[in-house]
């Protein structure tokens, strides 16, 4: 009984730092963030704590609606296609052989190396019209004349993908490489064509990763501002780009704040969904 104690105190001991960095840096930031939500702004820089509720009235205004409603269908839009592409390519990569899976890894993972704003300039040089995009497309007779995608709605599109693609495929990966492919084979002696057991078992079995894979690209694309204005010239003004103008040029640290409370709880209820769908899963198969 002794030695247990001495466990639990000891591991107890060893977590602190943890709870005191936890509460230090995430939960104070996050209840100032709430309580500063509520705020009156005052004239100039600087904040009057008089509680009031305008803020998020404010949101409700044509102009900033408009700001969500276009940054959410952005994020559908991105969350699409992504999940188009990263899902197969997660679930052909854990049928690989382990050798060739460390290398569509080590491939996956090399453009993190590089920074993230010198890889979209790349894009840029690839997008304009006298670039190799264009280029390609008129030598192989596909297009006469040279298309105007760069600093388009497109070319936003184009540019979250390339960022947040990696983050769908790994989480598929990472589903699909736990799937006991017993099951697949069981439903194909069964009778059940490929697609019957792809959508039959596979799917449900990896429906997680997929999830997992939409929130780590819909939240981030709706508040990854410096994409929008790098590929679009700044003519689809999204949610973090709105935050970005309240906290430098507005002084509006409230509504600032409110907005990123209202993004916080969108985050909140897509995760509280993936659970939900998770713990599900796991119940059936338990059953």
């Amino acid at each position: 009984m002794k030695k247990r104690r001495n466990r639990s105190d000891s591991s107890a001991w060893m977590a602190l730092p943890l709870y005191i960095f936890t509460i230090v840096f995430v939960v104070c930031p996050l209840i100032y963030m709430v309580a500063l939500s509520f705020a009156t702004p005052s004239r100039g820089f600087g904040v009057t704590w008089k509680f009031t509720l305008d803020n998020y009235r404010n949101i409700l205004e044509p102009v900033y609606l408009n700001t969500f409603v276009e940054s959410l269908k952005l994020a559908f839009t991105s969350t699409i296609v992504i999940a188009l592409i990263g899902y197969p390519f997660g679930y052909f990569m854990a049928r690989l052989p382990e050798h060739r899976k460390k290398k569509a890894q080590l491939l996956l993972s090399t453009p993190f190396w590089v920074n993230s704003l010198i890889r979209l300039y790349g894009w840029i040089i690839i997008l304009q019209k006298k670039g190799l995009l264009n280029f390609v497309l008129i030598k192989l007779g596909i297009i006469e004349k040279p298309l105007s995608i760069l600093y388009s709605y497109p070319a936003i599109v184009i540019g979250m993908i390339y960022v947040l693609l990696p983050f769908m495929i790994m989480s598929v990966y990472s589903s699909a490489e736990k799937l006991d492919w017993s099951y697949v084979e069981a439903a194909r002696d069964l009778g059940a064509s490929r697609l019957q057991a792809f959508f039959t078992i596979t799917l449900k079995l990896t429906l997680p990763g997929l999830l997992s894979g939409v929130i780590l690209t819909f939240v981030p694309s709706m508040g990854l501002f410096f994409i929008a204005d790098i590929l679009g010239g700044n003519k689809v003004v999204l949610v973090g780009s709105l935050i970005q103008d309240q906290m430098t040029r507005g002084s509006n640290w409230p509504f600032a704040a409110a907005l990123a409370v209202v993004m916080m709880v969108l985050t909140t209820v897509l995760i509280m969904i993936y659970r939900k769908v998770t713990n599900a899963r796991e119940l059936e198969g338990i059953g």
